[in-house]
């Protein structure tokens, strides 16, 4: 068989060509692995990003915390300036009125618009007279000896109204127990 010289050529370059395909999808296959120190920057940069994230929540959380303290009690003292406002005037109208009847039911009145503004943010008074000492509700002031044996270990009388706040003892009630 006779060899055609233009064949050779053509020949060669096919060959390159695949040699060249063949090298171009190995390295398209096995990617560069990320040297030591590209992984520790790369983990070094993530981890500056995370503790920067957590101290910005951290500051925004204390400040947040702190305006919640500062104020808190806004609410409350909104709704109690209309109580303010009504002891202001009946105040003024108690210089200049000589009826007696018609203050204490103005003072009656102020007195059950401000129970109601309390109770309404969960303030709730403890019945305590009659029933049985408890430390955890009652602070005893004395003992007083009593002649009824059912009444030895109850709360006589109440000296200062004991508290609930959303059903939390905020003041304990101070009483007078039987022995």
């Amino acid at each position: 068989m006779a060899k055609n010289k233009d064949q050779e050529p053509v020949n060669d370059i096919t060959q390159e060509n695949e040699n060249f395909d063949q090298n171009e999808a190995q390295e398209q296959e096995a990617p560069a692995e990320p040297t030591a120190e590209e992984k520790y920057n790369a983990l070094n940069d993530k981890y500056l990003r995370l503790y920067s994230d957590f101290d910005n929540f951290r500051k925004r959380t204390i400040k947040e915390k702190a305006d919640l303290i500062s104020n808190g009690n806004a609410g409350v003292l909104k709704d109690m300036l209309s109580v303010l406002d009504d002891f202001e005037r009946a105040i003024v109208s108690n210089e200049k009125t000589e009826d007696v009847q018609g203050l204490k039911e103005g003072f009656q009145l102020i007195f059950n618009k401000f129970n109601s503004i309390l109770s309404t943010k969960g303030l709730k008074a403890m019945e305590s007279k009659g029933t049985a000492f408890d430390l955890d509700l009652h602070e005893a002031i004395t003992n007083v000896p009593v002649e009824n044996k059912a009444d030895k270990g109850k709360v006589i009388d109440v000296v200062e109204k004991g508290y609930y706040l959303n059903d939390k003892v905020i003041r304990y009630a101070k009483v007078v127990v039987g022995q």
